[in-house]
């Protein structure tokens, strides 16, 4: 499967957000790389089909991001997903799953396994409200790929964890991009370097690279802390 963004602008008032970026992904996990305000959230959430752009379109093998085609074939996780705190984890995702169109039989099997790969089986039946940040995050990545997503969108899925979940986070989003188009956004340079094939990197709204990070390490690294002087 191939993921296009091809020319997607989103133009405010007196802002561009994001300006003319294209690009295409394959199977792999991709890191999108750049400052707080650089539009990565803007560029992913047009991705997700939750954001119309000004012009441009975006597309997974010909189909529009704006069809439910596309919804069936996508899983996103915002920066700030919205769960219900009284529900279990069981619940919630099998909750997401019947959103989602998924048979019930199938959704509560298909939630079982999605507990155990993000490592939250032997807790699913407690509160939501009881988990740390780090359990909130996998609830949240679990009901992303409850419906088995060909394209995973992950906005800074990293943020506020603590070092030991960011590595297991890492881990997972590695392992699940092994046979999945995986975009996540992040201003935290290791995550990239970790788990990501290819890059991306925006700022002030343009796509200012697109490539290996291991072919430009050095100079990325450079312009990196150049960025947040």
């Amino acid at each position: 499967m191939k993921l296009t963004v091809n020319g997607i602008t989103k133009q405010y008032k007196n802002k561009t957000a994001v300006d003319q970026i294209s690009f295409q992904l394959t199977e792999g996990v991709t890191g999108l790389l750049g400052a707080n305000g650089a539009g990565k959230t803007t560029l992913m959430r047009m991705a997700s089909g939750i954001l119309t752009p000004t012009s441009g379109s975006v597309d997974a093998d010909g189909i529009p991001v704006d069809t439910e085609e596309y919804r069936a074939l996508l899983g996103y996780l915002p920066q700030d997903f919205g769960y219900y705190p009284e529900f279990t984890a069981r619940e919630f995702v099998q909750y997401v799953a019947a959103l989602k169109g998924i048979e019930k039989k199938k959704a509560k099997k298909k939630t079982e396994e999605i507990l155990e790969l993000v490592g939250l089986s032997d807790v699913a039946g407690k509160r939501i409200r009881t988990y740390s940040g780090g359990m909130k995050q996998r609830v949240g990545i679990a009901q992303a790929l409850v419906n088995d997503p060909k394209i995973l969108i992950l906005d800074e899925p990293t943020a506020g964890l603590d070092p030991k979940e960011r590595v297991r986070f890492r881990n997972l989003i590695a392992e699940i991009g092994k046979d999945t188009i995986v975009l996540f956004s992040t201003h935290i340079v290791s995550d990239v370097e970790h788990i990501a094939s290819n890059l991306l990197m925006m700022r002030e709204g343009k796509l200012i690279y697109e490539g290996a990070w291991s072919e430009q390490k050095g100079d990325l690294e450079k312009f990196y802390m150049e960025e947040f002087e």
